[in-house]
């Protein structure tokens, strides 16, 4: 034994176990360590034999103190142990959980983005003399050990872009995915793809991937997690955390600290706590199915008992999956099940057509369960009741119409087409034999002037149609206030104050001069959008609530039903426009900034289901939204994945999904299951991006401009579609309804 090299050692596991404590004073560590530092000197005279059994008794006391400190950590204690350089990394997994791999789409620093490390990676497994080896796909964040250039695994845009290259390639070869989900967030950034909208076309591929995906969480932070952590399987790090924000970006936004300012540690501590972030807690709130035992402290890069359980936990769980989805499966599984050394069970992961569509189908019914416990439903057993079976009489209805009546009546029409298509061949060849034996004679038929007036008409102006016909009761509060409103624009483009009668009546909140959008209440477009008297809300009786027991948070929320007349941000109806009937979710901003949380999430699933069973178009109009609800932990960021499968499976069905922006729309809505619309659009002046500025330069360092979330940035870098003029909303949504997307819309 090298004494010296030893004593270093046990001097490193104390000040390891000091950084994790934060500014935590623990007597019994500073007395080890003091034991430590004199060891040498106070013990020169023992022999060889004694030193060694000294030292190893040193060894034993520390690891005795190691396990009662492990015994007493508290949740931030856990997010000071991810984040400790000496945490165990996604290099150090590959090369102790797989038998070989090789890493793709670059190495270390020379790669698209060396935060985000893709392997391709193999397990051999052994059944007597047969050996067999099992390939899989490894993503996930790497930190390294302090290495600068992983940036903390905070992923840009483009390294979440690499690692959906790569799942997608796995899914191609059909082989499992391994995730390893270690990062404190994404990189805020909005050039292009984009940070938000990379982030939601990952979650909606990966909802459809078809290979089996077990996700390991460490340290899972918003969406930067949700960007690889949509799984089958998923299973956390016993000293991981997974949360919908850090607890020092909770306790800033709790503690409304501004600028340069930091939060206290008692708020941070009790963030921490509040949002319920620990692998126990998400286990125990059903976001993870299972936990993979640390050693005390957490794991480190030397220990290697722990990797060899990593190791059997991914086996067993990709085993799990790719057997539920099998037709014959019963020994294997209630082996897995039952047996903790299975040695003898070996499953094979690639799965055939039909245990495809059954897995992803799966992965969607997973979901759908999540958070059901996390909102309020307030409607009495008979109303629920009597939901269901209307329930299953629109899916019935639905069916009989759209299922087989619907697909009948395409085919006879499209065999017809084709007949009819056939005969005109041979007509026009007939009439145009026949129109020419007349024009040869002098004698105009009356098919030449029909067609000579159709010609004649195409360039004859027709009357103008408003974009906005405003016969609405609806008169918004600004309008009531006699004062003058100054343009934002008005120094550089010369426009003149406007009475706020006038801006908010006849002008739309719209400035005359230079097409300004003022902000304008969400009743407004309910009145002015939609044909009047056509909009009916459902699902009323859902309520946002408290399902973390986020102190002092139940009176914000009833305060803001009160404020609002509503029970959560999320206002879900039925409307026509133009005669169209619609289904509409609209995010309002006036309810908590327009925050998601579980409410929200399972009223916008509801609307989607309710969309694809009546085969109508779905528009997002977002009023405003700031992100997920923090107050509400995991419950509401396991909205992202959620909602964005919901709307994934209305698209397949041959759903059209619209999003529309108002004011200002951040964060993890937009990250995901508003961000995966191939069809958004924004109203003038809005502001639509990942992150505020201010998160952004706290993240970065980046000073940003202030137009750098302006509507017409996300129109250049292409996240969105076009932007609109408030009085041209309902023309432009009646047009885009009846001549984009939706192949199997009612009206089709």
């Amino acid at each position: 034994m090298n004494i010296e090299k030893t004593l270093q050692s046990l001097l490193g596991r104390v000040n390891y176990a000091r950084d994790i404590l934060g500014n935590k004073s623990r007597p019994e560590l500073d007395a080890f360590a003091t034991e430590i530092s004199g060891f040498q000197a106070k013990n020169a005279d023992l022999t060889e034999e004694q030193t060694i059994r000294a030292v190893e008794s040193l060894d034993k006391r520390l690891s005795t103190m190691e396990t009662a400190i492990d015994a007493q950590l508290t949740a931030m204690d856990k997010v000071r142990i991810v984040r400790h350089p000496q945490r165990a990394s996604l290099k150090d997994i590959l090369e102790n959980v797989y038998d070989n791999y090789t890493e793709m789409g670059g190495q270390d620093e020379h790669s698209i983005d060396p935060g985000m490390l893709i392997a391709r990676a193999y397990i051999t497994r052994r059944r007597g003399k047969k050996i067999i080896n099992q390939p899989v796909m490894v993503v996930g964040q790497e930190k390294g050990h302090g290495e600068e250039f992983r940036n903390g695994g905070s992923i840009k845009p483009w390294g979440n872009s690499k690692a959906l290259k790569y799942m997608k390639v796995a899914a191609r070869e059909q082989i499992p995915i391994h995730a390893y989900v270690n990062t404190p967030g994404s990189y805020p950034i909005e050039d292009f793809p984009g940070a938000a909208q990379q982030i939601a076309e990952n979650i909606y591929e990966m909802a459809g991937l078809d290979v089996p995906i077990v996700a390991i969480f460490s340290e899972g932070g918003s969406g930067g997690a949700e960007a690889i952590g949509m799984a089958d399987k998923r299973l956390m790090l016993s000293h991981g955390y997974y949360s919908v924000i850090s607890p020092e970006g909770a306790a800033a936004i709790e503690g409304h600290i501004r600028g340069s300012e930091r939060a206290p540690a008692e708020l941070i501590e009790s963030c921490a706590l509040a949002q319920r972030i620990t692998a126990q807690d998400n286990l125990a709130g059903g976001y993870i199915d299972g936990i993979i035992q640390e050693p005390p402290l957490g794991a480190r890069a030397d220990h290697f008992d722990f990797f060899k359980q990593v190791r059997e936990q991914v086996i067993r769980a990709t085993d799990e999956v790719a057997l539920s989805v099998r037709g014959v499966h019963l020994f294997r599984a209630v082996a897995l099940r039952h047996f903790k050394k299975n040695t003898d069970v070996i499953v094979r992961w690639s799965l055939n057509e039909k245990a495809r569509e059954r897995l992803v189908a799966k992965r969607f019914r997973k979901y759908r369960r999540m958070a059901q416990q996390a909102y309020q439903d307030n409607r009495s057993l008979l109303e629920k009741m009597s939901a269901t079976s209307s329930g299953i009489v629109s899916n019935t209805t639905s069916l009989i119409l759209y299922g087989l009546i619907k697909p009948f009546k395409q085919r006879v029409e499209r065999i017809a087409e084709e007949f009819l298509d056939e005969v005109h061949v041979i007509t026009a060849r007939f009439y145009a034999m026949f129109r020419g034996l007349l024009r040869k004679v002098g004698v105009t038929s009356g098919m030449d002037r029909q067609k000579e007036m159709e010609l004649t008409g195409l360039s004859q102006s027709e009357p103008e149609t408003p974009a906005l016909v405003n016969d609405s009761d609806y008169v918004s509060p600004q309008a009531l206030v006699d004062r003058e409103i100054t343009c934002p624009h008005s120094k550089k483009r010369g426009c003149l104050d406007i009475w706020a009668r006038d801006l908010f009546t006849d002008y739309a909140g719209v400035c005359p001069n230079c097409g300004y959008n003022f902000p304008m209440e969400y009743q407004w477009y309910l009145h002015n959008v939609f044909d009047r008297g056509s909009v009916r809300e459902f699902n009323r009786d859902i309520a946002s609530g408290n399902p973390t027991k986020f102190p002092n948070f139940d009176a914000r929320i009833e305060a803001a039903k009160k404020k609002t007349g509503l029970e959560s941000s999320c206002l879900t109806f039925n409307a026509t426009l133009e005669g169209l009937r619609v289904t509409c979710a609209t995010l309002v901003a006036n309810f908590r900034g327009g925050s998601v949380g579980a409410a929200e999430g399972e009223k916008f699933i509801r609307a989607l289901e309710l969309a694809q069973t009546k085969h109508q178009p779905f528009l997002a109009y977002i009023h405003g939204t700031a992100g997920i609800r923090i107050q509400e932990g995991v419950n509401g960021l396991i909205q992202m994945p959620r909602v964005t499968m919901a709307v994934r499976r209305y698209i397949e069905e041959g759903g059209l999904y619209i999003v529309l922006y108002d004011t200002n729309s951040y964060a993890g809505p937009v990250a995901s299951f508003l961000g995966c619309s191939p069809y958004q659009y924004a109203v003038r002046s809005s502001r639509i991006g990942f992150a505020g500025p201010g998160v952004i330069k706290e993240t970065t360092g980046m000073e940003i401009p202030p137009n750098y979330h302006n509507c017409y940035k996300a129109l250049s870098r292409g996240h969105i579609q076009g932007v609109w003029s408030r009085k041209d909303i309902r023309k432009n949504l009646h047009q885009a309804f009846l001549t984009i997307g939706g192949r199997n819309l009612y009206y089709r």
